[in-house]
């Protein structure tokens, strides 16, 4: 059995040495307008063309004219980090970075998902575990909140109790159709009704609204840009429709502070905003690494960052542990993650119509090709999702750091001891977050992301500065650019293994 595969992947280490939590105050200097990953990309592959996220400056102007005169071709608007996206060589982002309009110019690398086949289990379990029928018998069902899910787009032929609205932003698929079926996967354990499974498949919060924002092709396929740019959408229309949690199952896989990530700061935006984001914790074992995971966005302290628990098979909570493939650990900017965990494996969902999954996996297939059973955090994450919409529906005064305090705190508790060290990880209980009273908020003296600040440098930041930043000491010269795909870099949040 194999995990998701990486498939020419760029891991960029920065080395920050004042990370945030210290108490040691660090003055910031201007950032560097450039990832040094490109930098190194145009020192040695100048013709190489590549797919780049721009930040402006604030009040910028002519920039986009720009990229033509160096022979490129601005892409797409992501106004929300007042950015856009470009294709053009190495040499010519690198000149473009130089410029005194430009904030910040990053890789927009692609995002993909792979498979393989696993054993077959019976049943669903996350129901009874998370205790979500208590909350039904509250009343509450979601119903009123608006979740969006930045996906592969979601099905609109079954499960529902109102088909999804889609919205598309795939740079390779205008069509809205879930033709790979990831999302509908992902929008069922949100909201799904269970109605072809007599209710066996019923998902958390089935009275939701979902907002289909597909980013994802029919290979399940995306650029970073495509997802800014469905966050974008969420933050232009999330007063409309009510958006209050947005699902992001993916990840990329290049490591990195959450200072320098172009997705990173989006989803700050939608949070600070007053929309809850719950992102998957990505698969990147720990047991197989020793490399801290940093991938955007779960390495951003702001969001809810879920991992994996595996019921093993059973409706009891005391034999419940954490999935063996879930990503964890410490992040390049000091903050431990995942914030929580939730049910993802072997989980049932539906099972789009137009995917292909149904002759490719057909032993994971059940109820005449209506569901299909996956494994990873990116079924975990949802979990997390339908349960900040039953809080919201209950409290919708709630703001996202209070929504992420409760979860966390009003929660069953997972402990490893180590030696002398015991360590504890919050495990999702819907019925106690719920039911709980605290008011109080998480991220308390974090620090949103630097390519959010738009004032005149230079910036006192209480906890991290650009000086920290070991920008000579990176051996960029052991990173084999002869390899690298640019368009390859790798959904990392289902788990096709046992």
């Amino acid at each position: 059995m194999l995990r998701e595969k990486f498939t020419n992947l760029v891991i960029i280490v920065l080395l920050l040495t004042g990370l945030v939590g210290s108490s040691a105050p660090a003055t910031a200097s201007i950032a560097p307008s450039m990832h040094p990953a490109l930098a190194e990309a145009a020192a040695q592959h100048p013709d190489q063309m590549v797919r780049v996220i721009v930040q402006k400056l604030a009040g910028a102007s002519g920039v986009e004219q720009r990229v033509a005169q160096l022979g490129g071709r601005v892409l797409q608007d992501l106004s929300i980090i007042n950015a856009f996206s470009a294709e053009m060589t190495a040499e010519a982002a690198s000149e473009l970075a130089r410029s005194g309009s430009v904030r910040w110019v990053s890789l927009d690398p692609q995002m993909e998902q792979s498979q393989t086949t696993a054993s077959v289990p019976t049943d669903n379990f996350f129901l009874d575990t998370l205790r979500v029928r208590n909350v039904w018998n509250l009343r509450l069902d979601g119903s009123g909140i608006g979740v969006a899910v930045i996906d592969s787009g979601i099905a609109t032929d079954n499960d529902w109790v109102t088909n999804p609205k889609n919205f598309t932003f795939a740079t390779n698929s205008k069509s809205a159709t879930d033709i790979y079926g990831h999302g509908t996967h992902v929008a069922g354990i949100i909201a799904g009704t269970g109605k072809d499974s007599n209710g066996k498949y019923r998902g958390i919060a089935p009275g939701v609204t979902l907002y289909a924002v597909k980013i994802a092709d029919g290979d399940g396929m995306a650029y970073e840009s495509d997802v800014v740019a469905g966050l974008q959408w969420v933050y232009d229309n999330h007063n409309a429709y009510n958006i209050r949690v947005v699902n992001l199952s993916l990840n990329t896989s290049t490591e990195q502070s959450y200072h320098t990530s172009p997705l990173d700061a989006a989803v700050e935006i939608l949070w600070f905003n007053g929309v809850v984001v719950v992102a998957s914790a990505g698969n990147v074992s720990t047991t197989t690494t020793t490399r801290f995971y940093n991938a955007s966005p779960a390495n951003d302290p702001f969001i809810i960052t879920v991992g994996a628990m595996d019921e093993k098979g059973t409706t009891a909570t005391g034999d419940d542990v954490i999935a063996a493939y879930t990503s964890m650990g410490v992040s390049q900017d000091g903050f431990k993650k995942p914030d929580i965990f939730a049910p993802g494996s072997n989980i049932y969902s539906v099972l789009s119509q137009n995917s292909s999954w149904k002759t490719l996996y057909p032993d994971r297939v059940v109820l005449n090709g209506q569901y299909i059973r996956l494994s990873g955090t990116s079924m975990s994450a949802p979990m997390v999702t339908g349960a900040v919409a039953l809080l919201l529906q209950d409290e919708p005064n709630l703001t996202p750091d209070q929504v992420k305090y409760r979860l966390m705190t009003a929660s069953r508790s997972y402990c490893i001891k180590s030696g002398k060290t015991t360590t504890c990880y919050p495990f999702l209980d819907v019925y106690s977050a719920v039911t709980g009273t605290s008011t109080a908020s998480a991220n308390t003296g974090v620090f949103p992301s630097q390519l959010l600040y738009s004032g005149t440098e230079p910036i006192t930041w209480t906890s991290v500065g650009w000086n920290s930043v070991g920008w000579n000491s990176v051996g960029w010269n052991s990173v084999g650019w002869n390899s690298v795909g640019w368009n390859s870099v790798g959904w990392n949040s289902t788990y096709w293994g046992k």
